[in-house]
């Protein structure tokens, strides 16, 4: 009998063969076998490939009299994804050589792991198979060894709450496309032509920013003046019944200097703050200038090293067991880090911090420790030290000792209702391993801190005060403000806020400028969009979680809870129609029916002539009327076209059927060639087109940049089956073979590669300056790149 292992991904699958003692083999006596997959092996097609034939132009046409969905017409149908192929076959033929097969996939809060495996086996159809669930809180050898051994005998598929509540949450994810379709027609009918995405975190995301960003616009200082006392030590003394008036000739001169009576000390104590989560530890890191998408992506390589946790966890706490694990790695991480392990007395579970309950555990140092901060950044960039010293100082805080101050009470003698508090530090504790407002200039500090306690004398004062001016919104405020409502874990917020702040994306939500952040202009139309909304609602996700819980625990079906999806549609097509129309008066857009179109009957269309509508213009050209109706005769025509970076070329096609957005359309289709003849504005010589339909791979040092306009070399191919170019431009190790408008040598490259340092002369920067620089290939920020020196 073999038991088959299936890991989540090929990094996890080496973890448990290590721990193991192999890739197959066995341990105590029961044969296995590891093989894993990569992810998600599977995704739902689109939605008019899930109906019946006779529906499936109401479930591709993004107009909303198609909506709401039913999802009782949906098969849930999947698809292979990309480039995954090799992996099934490896995992079908794995699967086929087990008696059991043991689910080994991470233990996600959302059940995500469970979903994973049981949709490849799903779509591989070996449900007849006997299965057993692994369950281990991180990939280190003692955990899997331990899991292994104690693994969970299951049924089947829709036995596993994990399993049913993950694909419900899937499905009505799926279902929130409607909503992106509702906000995008509306904002089409404006005039724009954007893909508003929307989702529960999205547009949660977005909310909280338009109205923060609106309420930082309308902020107006209103200045109040008031009287106060202040002694000798800075300490202010305040009466809260005291008058505030508009001007400082205002306030009345009633009061003199006076000894101050000292009322009252008391000892006072403070926890170490609480354990970091993803989230918390990526807002850290943005004022830092490490984005979110580098966080995930260098944390990730960091776990599946052993040096941190599991990222996606939900907890927030660490279990006993936990603690005890890393206990006696403490002084070793305090040595990593630079922190006085004579600060660490505090060796015993605190309360607050550990607790008998949890999977993963919250986010801290893995069992593998290294050797130096140094090491770390050499391995995993410039993030993956940043990750690594906060997450471990944070760790370390809870062996401190509390952060002991005295609070020191008093009053004005002769005014007694004016009253002042200073909190005088004793005892730094834990405050002297973390600081968790570190490069934080907004955090604001504790203002009744007080080095030196209550003065003897306090004066009377004119203080000038103001309203407040709401926080600016920035990551690390966004994230509280999730937190608070309990929106997401930190997992899910940090690769969302990654997602729509993505720069390089074509519709971002949100703009990342340094820490602030604002809307973008796909955000600000949603957010426009958004109030009144049901997927605008905060307390979305908490109702969807509170679904899943349900159904994880049999209490309620899935097929119910997805079915009032279909109000909540309709209701939102009658709210964003209302804002849409707030939106274009205050904006002064005019409502329209969409771009521009040309009708007619197209002879040559897919199944015999039938009438189409379909896009007057395309990449910057408006199609004349001879145009039109040589495109409707299924002729090919050729245009002066401008591409998004502004230059012309020239564009032949023909009107074909295209898809965008997972929805078919009638529209112009630029013509592939079916040779190479031009890449990145450089036509190829006919012995150059003759050598890459051979097959060979040319290295060219003319190419030119649409973004830069600067030239580069690149090694490029000829994809004959895709038809396209396709650029080599290293595996990212390598030095590049260019560096601004600068060809290297073959031996210049050799040289940077080998970590030394050369000469180069007449680089041109981006803005056109010419300059000479001392260059090198050194990683940064965990990715590699030419680093110039000067002087």
């Amino acid at each position: 009998m073999i038991a088959v292992v299936v890991a989540e991904k090929p990094s996890a699958a080496r973890n448990m063969a290590s721990a193991l003692g192999g890739a197959k083999g066995s341990y105590k006596g029961t044969a296995y076998e590891v093989t894993n997959l990569r992810g998600h092996l599977y995704e739902f097609v689109q939605p008019h490939a899930m109906v019946d034939s006779s529906l499936a132009d109401r479930y591709q046409n993004w107009d909303l009299g198609n909506l709401p969905w039913d999802p009782q017409d949906l098969s849930w149908k999947r698809e292979p994804q990309k480039n995954v192929a090799d992996v099934i076959k490896n995992l079908r033929a794995a699967l086929g050589r087990g008696d059991e097969i043991v689910i080994a996939t991470d233990l996600d809060p959302s059940g995500e792991g469970d979903l994973l495996f049981w949709e490849a086996v799903d779509e591989l159809g070996f449900h007849g198979k006997q299965f057993s669930r692994m369950e281990f809180t991180d990939e280190s050898k003692a955990s899997i060894q331990k899991a292994f051994e104690q693994r969970r005998p299951v049924k089947s598929m829709q036995d596993e709450g994990d399993y049913r509540k993950a694909v419900y949450r899937s499905q009505w994810d799926f279902l929130s496309m409607q909503f992106t379709r509702i906000a995008t027609a509306m904002g089409r009918q404006s005039g724009l032509d954007l893909v508003l995405r929307q989702g529960r975190l999205k547009s949660a995301m977005v909310s909280l920013v338009g109205d923060q960003q609106k309420a930082c616009a309308g902020y107006v200082k209103k200045p109040f003046f008031q009287s106060r006392f202040r002694d000798e030590n800075d300490v202010m003394y305040t009466n809260p019944k005291e008058p505030r008036f508009d001007q400082q000739t205002q306030v009345p001169q009633q009061y003199g200097p006076s000894p101050v009576v000292l009322d009252g000390k008391a000892a006072k104590r403070t926890a170490p703050p609480k354990l970091l989560d993803l989230a918390a530890l990526s807002s850290m890191l943005v004022g830092k200038g490490v984005k979110a998408n580098l966080t995930l992506s260098t944390y990730q390589k960091m776990y599946e090293d052993q040096v941190v946790s599991y990222p996606r966890t939900e907890d927030k706490t660490i279990t006993p067991g936990q603690f005890k694990d890393l206990a006696p790695l403490v002084d070793k991480i305090a040595a990593v880090v630079g922190v006085d392990a004579a600060l660490l007395t505090h060796r015993q579970p605190r309360s607050t911090h550990v607790k008998p309950k949890g999977a993963h555990g919250a986010n801290r140092p893995g069992p593998k420790v290294p050797s130096s901060l140094d090491e770390v950044e050499h391995k995993y960039g410039m993030a993956g030290r940043l990750i690594y010293e906060t997450l471990a100082k944070n760790y370390l805080a809870m062996a401190a000792e509390d952060y002991l101050y005295e609070q020191q009470k008093g009053y004005v003698e002769k005014y007694p209702d004016f009253v002042g508090i200073a909190n005088v530090p004793r005892s730094p504790g834990w405050r002297a391993v973390f600081d968790p407002d570190a490069g934080d200039d907004s955090a604001g500090g504790d203002e009744k801190e007080s080095s030196k306690g209550l003065g003897q004398t306090a004066a009377p004062i004119v203080f000038e005060g103001a309203n407040k001016r709401p926080e600016h919104p920035t990551m690390k405020w966004l994230m509280k403000q999730l937190d608070k409502r309990d929106v997401g874990t930190g997992a899910t917020r940090t690769s969302t806020y990654s997602e729509v702040t993505n720069d390089k994306a074509k519709y971002p939500l949100l703009s990342e400028k340094g820490r602030k952040l604002t809307l973008a202009q796909a955000g600000e139309m949603s957010w426009r969009l958004l109030p009144g909304t049901h997927i605008g609602d905060l307390g979305l996700t908490e109702r969807v979680y509170a679904d899943m819980r349900d159904i994880a625990a049999g209490t309620a079906a899935a097929e119910d809870r997805l079915a009032v999806i279909a109000g909540w549609v309709r209701e939102d097509i009658a709210t964003m129609t209302k804002n849409a129309a707030t939106m274009r008066a205050e904006l002064g857009l005019k409502e329209t029916q969409g771009a521009a179109r040309a009708e007619g009957v197209w002879q040559s269309a897919p199944g015999g002539p039938k009438r189409v509508a379909f896009k007057k213009t395309w990449s910057g050209h408006e199609f004349s009327d001879g145009e039109v109706a040589r495109l409707l005769a299924g002729e090919k025509i050729s245009f002066s076209a401008t591409n998004r970076e502004g230059r012309p070329y020239m564009a032949t096609g023909a009107l074909g059927v295209g898809v965008y957005e997972g929805r078919r359309f009638v529209g112009f289709q630029l013509e592939v060639s079916d040779k190479p003849t031009m890449w990145s504005d450089r036509t190829f010589t006919p012995a150059e087109t003759s050598a890459l339909l051979a097959g060979q791979a040319l290295v060219i040092d003319d190419f030119v940049s649409a973004r830069t306009g600067m030239p580069f070399s690149c090694k490029v191919s000829w994809d004959a089956k895709a038809k396209r170019i396709v650029p080599d431009f290293g595996s990212g190790d390598e030095p590049p073979r260019s560096w601004c408008r600068v060809i290297f040598t073959d031996a210049q490259r050799k040289d940077l590669a080998a970590g030394k340092t050369i000469e180069g002369k007449g680089f041109v920067s981006a803005k056109g300056k010419s300059f000479d620089a001392r260059v090198s290939w050194k990683e940064e920020a965990g990715k590699k790149r030419i680093v110039p020196s000067f002087g």
